[in-house]
């Protein structure tokens, strides 16, 4: 840990966690669980009440018309922070990657964009890259595969990280999923304007997860997660699945995702 907790708070990191938009509707509890990782991991954080979408559907659909408003008042809310950190590897790309780009003609907004992508960053890299955090005293007695977001994965290098992180999780064991690189079919929009092949692509991924015989699913993107969960859900199989925060922070014994579709 780079800073002791019996610091003063005015010496420890001052981070503004940006929950994302399905986090807060569909699982709040993994926002709860960043929020207990982080100040176990010696920071003071803060969930700045102003925050709203980062923009990314809107991005994703080409519409940067709609998206710019979005992120100028993403930058207000968060600016003030040493770091925000998100709990979503596309969320967090959105913001470090492409708020630049979409700014990229305001002389204004370009250089404070700049800046606060530079401190923004995924939660398991802020606590493995940044604060060198390990988890401390936590059990999980089961078997666990784990699926690679593809933004988290391809725009901000996110793969060994929770890998380290989940490693000191005593009693977890971790088995290698086939294609655990490869998209989920979820993709945002993707699995709305091409509903039948991410339905196809999902199911692939459902039969090998179900192919480790793990008894758990993490990742560290919810939106992926939910799209594995209803599919493993309706195809009648055991797995649970889990944000990685929740099985770090010790509150992955709770209702799973997707155990009420």
């Amino acid at each position: 840990m780079a800073a002791s907790l019996d610091a003063p708070a005015r010496m420890l990191p001052k981070v503004g966690l940006f929950v994302t938009c399905i986090v807060d509707a569909m699982r709040p509890q993994v926002g709860f669980a960043a929020i207990k990782l982080l100040e176990a991991a010696g920071c003071v954080v803060e969930v700045p009440s102003q925050q709203t979408c980062c923009g990314q559907p809107a991005f994703n659909s080409g519409d940067h018309v709609h998206t710019g408003p979005l992120l100028r008042q993403l930058i207000t809310a968060f600016e003030a922070y040493d770091y925000i950190v998100i709990p979503s590897g596309s969320c967090a790309g959105m913001i470090k990657v492409h708020m630049p780009e979409v700014l990229a003609e305001d002389p204004i907004w370009l250089p404070r964009a700049q800046r606060l992508a530079a401190r923004t960053y995924e939660l398991l890299s802020f606590l493995q890259d940044v604060r060198g955090y390990v988890p401390q005293g936590q059990r999980c007695q089961r078997s666990a595969t784990y699926h690679d977001s593809c933004s988290g994965l391809r725009e901000l290098g996110i793969y060994r990280q929770p890998r380290a992180l989940l490693a000191a999780v005593d009693g977890l064991q971790l088995r290698p999923l086939e294609g655990q690189d490869t998209c989920c079919g979820f993709g945002g929009t993707f699995c709305v304007k091409y509903s039948p092949i991410s339905n196809a692509i999902v199911d692939e991924k459902a039969q090998q997860v179900e192919a480790t015989g793990a008894e758990l699913l993490l990742g560290g993107d919810l939106g992926c997660l939910m799209n594995m969960a209803g599919r493993l859900h309706r195809r009648g199989a055991a797995t649970r699945v889990f944000h990685t925060a929740e099985i770090l922070a010790g509150m992955g014994t709770d209702a799973a995702i997707g155990e009420d579709a």
